[in-house]
């Protein structure tokens, strides 16, 4: 490898870091009242996918009525990240999601371990959230945790 290819491979992760990093600010500050004033696009590609254990929603625009879908009652809500694998055109990032939403477990805390994948050229353009649906949602209503906490139990 010469040195030119070197130069630009070290360029790339540099790139990719600072996109990766862009990328978590954005999670520490997105809420129902800046989600429509161009943060989203700073980050994502115009044709970004997203895929959740919910969703699977194509575009940005979509993207950003989804994201003030989901941050519209959410009362609290702050991303830790924790490792993370970078390359030149993608990322592996672990984190723990708290929140809190007055529907779901009293209106209490929530935290919710996940990893996201997301790839990239000048933007991301694939962001995929793997995280258990049913410590985020489906644990804290309370007809569907008492059914769930016995379905567990009965694996056990």
């Amino acid at each position: 490898m010469n040195e030119s290819s070197t130069d630009d491979i070290q360029t790339d992760i540099e790139s990719a870091k600072i996109l990766v990093e862009n990328f978590k600010q954005l999670y520490q500050t997105l809420n129902v009242s800046n989600v429509h004033n161009g943060l989203l696009q700073k980050v994502y590609a115009q044709d970004i996918n997203f895929i959740d254990s919910f969703h699977n929603i194509s575009g940005i625009d979509s993207f950003t009525d989804y994201c003030e879908s989901i941050y519209e009652n959410v009362v609290y809500s702050r991303f830790d990240f924790h490792d993370e694998m970078i390359s030149d055109h993608q990322a592996m990032l672990t984190w723990t999601m708290h929140y809190a939403h007055p529907r779901l477990n009293g209106g209490k805390n929530i935290a919710v371990k996940g990893t996201s994948h997301i790839k990239f050229s000048e933007k991301v353009f694939l962001h995929q959230d793997y995280v258990d649906g049913g410590k985020l949602l489906y644990e804290h209503i309370p007809v569907l945790s008492w059914i769930i906490k016995k379905l567990k139990n009965r694996m056990v």
